[in-house]
């Protein structure tokens, strides 16, 4: 696998070296920059570029890191359980996948673009780091 530019975005000799580590060394890659400067577009054209999927996780202020591995739902298994519903009894039916379980899920290694980290909480870069530690 290798990138360079495309017709829509132009990659620095420096840039181009650091995703190129990446794919080889299998490991994530952090871009950081100004608004308006590419970052997004980047991962965009890197996958279009190396035909995978791209994965995108939005984040808010709101977001919390776990939520990357999966939800549950234990308003809809309440709900269900009141119904007399069959589908309470296996809680698999009430676990939400998140960006990260779809991208360790993926039969082919996608790119995972977690977008807009800055706005999460503080501690969210951390707490992403705890709920990746295997």
């Amino acid at each position: 696998m290798s990138f360079s530019s495309t017709d829509n975005y132009v990659v620095s000799d420096e840039l181009k070296l650091a995703v190129q580590a990446a794919i080889t060394l299998e490991r994530p890659l952090l871009i950081k920059g100004e608004p308006g400067t590419g970052k997004t577009m980047l991962a965009q054209e890197l996958a279009q570029s190396l035909d995978v999927p791209l994965i995108q996780w939005h984040i808010k202020s709101t977001t919390k890191a776990q939520q990357g591995l999966y939800e549950y739902d234990a308003v809809s298994r309440l709900r269900d359980s009141q119904l007399g519903d069959d589908r309470v009894k296996d809680i698999a039916n009430y676990i939400v996948k998140g960006k990260m379980w779809q991208a360790f899920d993926s039969d082919v290694r996608p790119i995972l673009l977690i977008d807009e980290i800055d706005k999460a909480d503080i501690e969210f870069p951390n707490d992403l780091l705890q709920e990746l530690d295997v």
